[in-house]
């Protein structure tokens, strides 16, 4: 008899045992030992493992492609889409208009004669003057090439030639007050148009002078001709091409120079297109043809010798 009740809390103890395995698997899903949730876990691992170079090969490649693109070639730029943009403004004798509407002056015929060379075509693009490094940044133009003085602001944000040609920043007043207009000490008294963004301004900032900046240095002479401005400050190649007698503007003369500067050409920082035209500036002068053209246009006192 002990031996049959023995059995018998044997057998309830089993199937409660198998009736509490039941409900802990309600879910209809077997449940999972522990040798099998570690293989699950491992598996897991393993494959974010192998997921992770992936990854970083990807990022990667994105990194060197856009390092790429960083040092990609700008004269390779330029002759790829077969035209080089130049930067400029009405600026008399470097560029200006002729009659028929093309652009012509020393710097606009350089600029010509280097485009053949790289076997690209030229077109040129006026600007705002104190845009230029937003302009060359975007890639709207592909260089500044405007009779622009090598200022430490302009040196820092282009990469920019030698220097090709001698110039000062002068003073331009009516005929008549001529006389006033003789000593730097003098200045104050006097409003100036000055181009907004130039050296001729950079001068009347330096100098403390009254000041009003306006689009152009040829906008600055008419402020003067008109008489609301006093005087202009602008680049001396200007004021000899362009006041006194025999110009349209003969009733101006140039005083004082306030300074002496250097031109050159600029570029996008890092751009190899800056080489490139110093090795032109080289040649051209090596065989006669920049002052062939500075004489054309009355300049040749002022290129430097390369």
């Amino acid at each position: 008899m002990k031996k049959l009740t023995t059995l018998a809390m044997a057998v309830t103890t089993a199937l409660m045992l198998t009736v509490s395995l039941a409900g802990c698997g309600s879910s209809g899903a077997p449940a999972a030992s522990g040798s099998d949730t570690a293989a699950a876990a491992d598996s897991t691992q393993t494959t974010e493992q192998s997921a992770a170079p992936e990854s970083a090969q990807a990022e990667e490649a994105v990194s060197d492609d856009a390092e790429s693109q960083a040092s990609a070639s700008d004269l390779d730029y330029v002759r790829g889409k077969g035209t080089l943009v130049v930067g400029i403004t009405d600026f008399e004798p470097m560029d200006y208009k002729d009659e028929s509407g093309e652009w012509i002056g020393f710097d606009a015929d350089m600029a010509k004669a280097f485009a053949e060379s790289l076997g690209v075509s030229v077109e040129f693009v006026e600007i705002d003057w104190d845009n230029k490094v937003l302009e060359l940044d975007g890639k709207t133009i592909d260089c500044v090439w405007n009779g622009m003085t090598l200022t430490p602001e302009v040196t820092g944000s282009m990469e920019c030639t030698r220097a090709y040609c001698n110039n000062a920043q002068v003073i331009v007043v009516p005929v008549a007050q001529a006389d006033n207009f003789q000593e730097k000490s003098d200045l104050s008294q006097y409003n100036f148009a000055v181009e907004a963004g130039s050296a001729g301004e950079q001068q009347a900032i330096s100098l403390e002078i009254p000041h009003t900046p306006v689009k152009a240095q040829s906008d600055a002479l008419m402020e003067v001709a008109a008489g609301t401005s006093d005087a202009a400050i602008i680049d001396s190649l200007m004021a000899a091409a362009m006041v006194g007698e025999g110009t349209g503007y003969a009733d101006l003369t140039y005083t004082i120079g306030l300074n002496d500067e250097e031109y050159g050409v600029g570029f996008r920082k890092g751009s190899d297109l800056a080489a490139s035209l110093n090795d032109f500036f080289t040649a051209s002068y090596q065989d006669g043809s920049m002052l062939e053209i500075a004489e054309k246009y009355g300049v040749q006192a002022a290129i430097v010798e390369q």
